[in-house]
C-alpha cells in the first residue's frame, strides 16, 4: 500500500490586498490540488486558509512517491530494423543506444498494422518531494495578480514581498526554494500579539498551533463567522442590529487575523442627514458596519472590527469616533448647502457637462429621456406630468455636493432634495427608482413614474452607444450596457408590463433624429442583444437553453409574454407526452422543410382515406378551439397542457399513415394536416428545438 502523508504549504507574506484574498486562496487551492493530481500523488482533500499575511494549504493524504510507471517507446519497423542476414542495422543500434540497451535486449511489437522493435522498462515514481516545490512554484504563477511586485534585490515577484515559506511533508521539510524564500517549518504569528516565529512539528498542528500560540485565525471562513457573531452581540447590546453588507464582510475578514469587535458612538445632530450618506461613510471610507432600529432607522452607533485585543479599548473606540467625526460634519455641511438650491436649478449646469463626446450632454440626454418618458408613461397609464417633471430633475443630483462626494448617492439624494423642494411624491420616488435595479437581485421601480423614467433612461443609453460602435466586447462593457439590458428586461417581465420591446427600442432611436447619431441603424442590433442577454436571465433560472431557442424562433416581441411562452414550454417538456410530441413535431419540421414552394395549407377531409389521419384531424380542430383562446390570453400553461392530448393520434398518424403519397392530392391533404398541426404549436414555440431529456 502507497504510503501518504499530510503536505503544508504556507507562503508568509506582507499584508494582502483584502478584496482578492478569497480570490488568491480558492485559486491557489485549486491549481495545488490538480498540480498534485496531475503528478500522481494527489490529495483525498485540500484545506485552504487566508489571513491578511498568509495564504496556506493542508493537503491530506498525499503520496509518498509516485506510482512506478510501465513505458513502452516504439523504434523502427522491424522492415529496418535488420538487413537480409538477420543482423541489427544502424537504425536498429541507434535506437537500442538511445534506450541504453543493447538491440538483443529490444523486444518486437506486431500488430494488423506492422511491427515495430520496441523498449519496455519500468519507469520507477519520483518522490513526491522532488515534486511538490514546481507544483507551488506553478500554482503561485497562476494565481490572477494584475500587477507583480519585486522587492530588495531579489527577481522574485508576487503580489505582496513574501517574508517566509513553510514545506512540510509529514514531520519532514521539504527542501526547497520559493519566490527567493527557503523553505522551513517556522511559521509567524500575530504581527502585535505574537511577531516571534513558531515551530510547527506536522502539517495538522497549523492551525491549532497559531490560533492557540499565534493569535491568528488562519481559516477564513471561521474567522468570518466569529467577526458575524461578534458584531451582531455587540449590536444587539445596543439595542439595534447591524447592517452586515455579505461583501464588507468579506473585506473586513481578509483585514484582521484576531478580530475583536468594538462600539463606538457618535452624535445625534448627525442624524439629520440623510442615513444613506452615513452609512456610505461608514460602510465605504471606515470599513464599519452601522447600528440601525428595529424599523430600519440609523442609530448614533457604529461597531469596528479592530485586528488586535486591546488591553484599552476604551482608546480604540475614542481613536475611532474622531476619525468618523469629521466625515459626518462634511457630509452635514454638503446636506446643509445643497438644500438652499432648489434641484432644478442644477439644470442649466447639465449643459457643461459631457454625457459621451458623440452623443451629447447630459442635459441633451435628459431632454432625449425625457420625451421617451413621456412616450411611456401614456403607455402605463402614467400622469404625462409628473413623468415629464422627473425626466427633467433626473440627472441634477449629479451636481449636488452629496452626489460629488459620494457618487453611489445619486438618485437617492435626488429623492432627499426632491421632497424638501416640494416635488409630488412620486416624482421624488421616481428620482431615486430610475437607477433600479442597480444589480442583479437589486429591487425594482414600484412607481409608475419611476418604471417609466428607469426604461426611458437605460434605453436611450443602449441606443446611443450602439449607434456609436461602442458596444460591449468582450469583458469590456464601460457604459454598462449588459446591466441595463437586464434591468429594462426584469423590468418589463418582473413588473408585468406587457410592451413591445422593438417598438420600445425604436422609439428611444427616434429621440436622436436631427443629429448626426444615426441611431434608427442600431435598432435591430440593439433589440438582438437584448435578446441575447434574455437567454442570460433564463440560464441563470435553470430554464434550458432549448426552451429559450424553442420561444426564440417564434421571434415574440414582448418580453413579458416571451416569458410566459418560456414558463409554458417548460411546464409542458416535463409532461409525459412532451418528448414524443417533440419528437413528432421535429420530424414534422423536416417533411414540411423538403416540399418545394408553398406548402399546402387547405385540409379536405373528405380526402382521407385512413383511420388514423381522420381522428388526428378531429382531434386536432377540437384542441384548437381550446387551445387558441388560451394562448391569445397569454396562457400558454394551460393552453400547450390541452395539447398534450394530441400525443395518442399523433403517434398513430405517424404509425400507420404514409404521408408522400403517390396520389398528389393525397399527399397534399396529408402535408396540410400536419401543417396545421405545426401551426398550432408554433403559436407559442417551435418545439422542434426541445432536446431530448430537457438537455439544452
Amino acid at each position: 500500500m502507497t504510503q501518504t502523508h499530510d503536505l503544508l504549504i504556507e507562503i508568509g507574506t506582507e499584508e494582502l490586498p483584502p478584496k482578492a484574498l478569497k480570490g488568491l486562496r480558492d485559486a491557489f487551492a485549486e491549481s495545488v490540488a490538480a498540480g498534485l493530481a496531475e503528478a500522481g500523488i494527489g490529495a483525498s482533500k485540500v484545506q485552504a486558509f487566508a489571513a491578511p499575511r498568509r495564504l496556506a494549504l493542508l493537503c491530506r493524504d498525499v503520496a509518498a512517491r509516485q506510482p512506478d510507471q510501465s513505458m513502452e517507446r516504439r523504434g523502427p519497423a522491424l522492415a529496418a530494423a535488420f538487413d537480409d542476414n538477420g543482423n541489427p542495422t544502424k537504425a536498429a543500434q541507434g535506437f537500442a543506444a538511445s534506450c541504453g540497451v543493447k538491440p538483443e535486449d529490444l523486444e518486437r511489437l506486431e500488430t494488423d498494422k506492422g511491427a515495430w522493435l520496441v523498449h519496455r522498462h519500468v519507469e520507477p515514481g519520483k518522490a513526491a518531494a522532488a515534486l511538490i516545490p514546481s507544483i507551488v512554484e506553478r500554482a503561485l504563477a497562476a494565481l490572477p495578480i494584475p500587477k507583480r511586485m519585486r522587492w530588495g534585490d531579489s527577481d522574485a515577484e508576487f503580489v505582496r514581498p513574501v517574508h517566509w515559506v513553510v514545506l512540510l511533508l509529514g514531520d519532514a521539510v521539504v527542501e526547497a526554494e520559493i519566490l527567493g524564500v527557503k523553505a522551513g517549518r517556522e511559521t509567524r504569528g500575530h504581527r502585535f500579539h505574537h511577531p516571534d516565529t513558531l515551530f510547527i512539528a506536522e502539517p495538522a498542528a497549523y492551525a491549532p498551533l497559531l490560533q492557540t500560540e499565534g493569535r491568528v485565525m488562519a481559516d477564513f471562513e471561521a474567522r468570518r463567522e466569529a467577526i458575524l457573531g461578534q458584531v451582531e452581540d455587540a449590536a444587539q447590546k445596543l439595542g439595534g442590529r447591524a447592517l452586515i453588507e455579505p461583501d464588507l464582510l468579506d473585506e473586513v475578514t481578509a483585514l484582521v487575523e484576531w478580530p475583536s469587535a468594538i462600539a463606538g458612538h457618535f452624535e445625534t445632530r448627525f442624524l439629520d442627514v440623510p442615513q444613506e450618506a452615513l452609512i456610505t461613510t461608514m460602510q465605504d471610507n471606515q470599513k464599519y458596519f452601522p447600528v440601525v432600529d428595529q424599523v430600519g432607522r440609523l442609530m448614533p452607533h457604529f461597531i469596528t472590527v479592530s485586528n488586535i485585543e486591546s488591553r484599552e479599548p476604551e482608546r480604540v473606540r475614542e481613536g475611532n469616533e474622531r476619525v468618523i467625526r469629521p466625515r459626518f460634519s462634511d457630509a452635514e455641511f454638503f446636506w446643509n448647502q445643497d438644500r438652499k438650491k432648489p434641484l432644478d436649478s442644477h439644470l442649466e449646469a447639465l449643459k457643461h457637462v459631457v454625457f459621451q463626446r458623440k452623443l451629447g450632454t447630459l442635459f441633451e440626454k435628459t431632454e432625449r429621456v425625457a420625451a421617451l418618458t413621456k412616450h411611456l408613461a401614456g403607455l402605463l397609464n402614467v400622469d404625462h406630468g409628473e413623468a415629464l417633471r422627473a425626466a427633467m430633475l433626473s440627472k441634477c443630483d449629479l451636481q449636488t455636493h452629496m452626489v460629488f462626494e459620494f457618487t453611489e448617492l445619486q438618485g437617492t439624494m435626488g429623492r432627499y432634495y426632491a421632497e424638501h423642494g416640494g416635488e409630488p411624491a412620486d416624482v421624488a420616488q421616481a428620482l431615486e427608482e430610475q437607477y433600479w435595479p442597480r444589480h442583479a437581485g437589486d429591487n425594482l421601480p414600484e412607481t409608475g413614474v419611476g418604471k417609466a423614467l428607469a426604461l426611458a433612461d437605460r434605453l436611450d443609453t443602449l441606443v446611443g452607444i450602439f449607434a456609436i460602435g461602442q458596444k460591449p466586447t468582450g469583458a469590456k462593457d464601460p457604459y454598462g450596457l449588459r446591466r441595463a439590458a437586464l434591468g429594462v428586461l426584469r423590468i418589463l417581465i418582473e413588473r408585468e408590463l406587457d410592451l413591445d420591446l422593438l417598438a420600445l427600442i425604436r422609439a428611444a432611436a427616434e429621440g436622436y433624429q436631427g443629429t448626426d447619431v444615426n441611431a434608427a441603424g442600431a435598432v435591430a442590433s440593439v433589440f438582438d442583444y437584448m435578446m441575447e442577454r434574455l437567454r442570460a436571465y433564463y440560464t441563470d433560472r435553470g430554464i434550458g437553453v432549448d426552451v429559450f431557442e424553442a420561444v426564440l424562433a417564434c421571434r415574440p416581441l414582448r418580453p413579458l409574454d416571451f416569458d410566459r411562452r418560456v414558463r409554458g414550454v417548460d411546464h409542458f417538456r416535463s409532461l409525459p407526452e412532451a418528448q414524443s410530441l417533440a419528437a413528432a413535431h421535429k420530424r414534422i419540421h423536416n417533411i414540411l422543410k423538403k416540399v418545394e414552394g408553398a406548402l399546402p395549407e387547405q385540409i379536405d377531409p373528405a380526402r382521407f382515406s385512413e383511420d388514423a389521419e381522420r381522428a388526428l384531424f378531429d382531434r386536432l380542430e377540437a384542441l384548437r378551439g381550446t387551445a387558441l383562446p388560451l394562448f391569445t390570453e397569454g396562457r400558454y400553461t394551460e393552453g400547450l397542457a390541452a395539447l398534450a392530448a394530441l400525443r395518442e393520434p399523433v403517434d398513430r398518424f405517424f404509425d400507420g399513415v404514409m404521408v408522400m403519397a403517390d396520389d398528389a392530392a393525397v399527399r397534399d391533404n396529408r402535408l396540410a394536416l400536419l401543417n396545421s398541426l405545426s401551426g398550432l404549436f408554433l403559436e407559442v414555440a417551435d418545439m422542434s428545438r426541445l432536446q431530448p431529456g430537457g438537455e439544452g
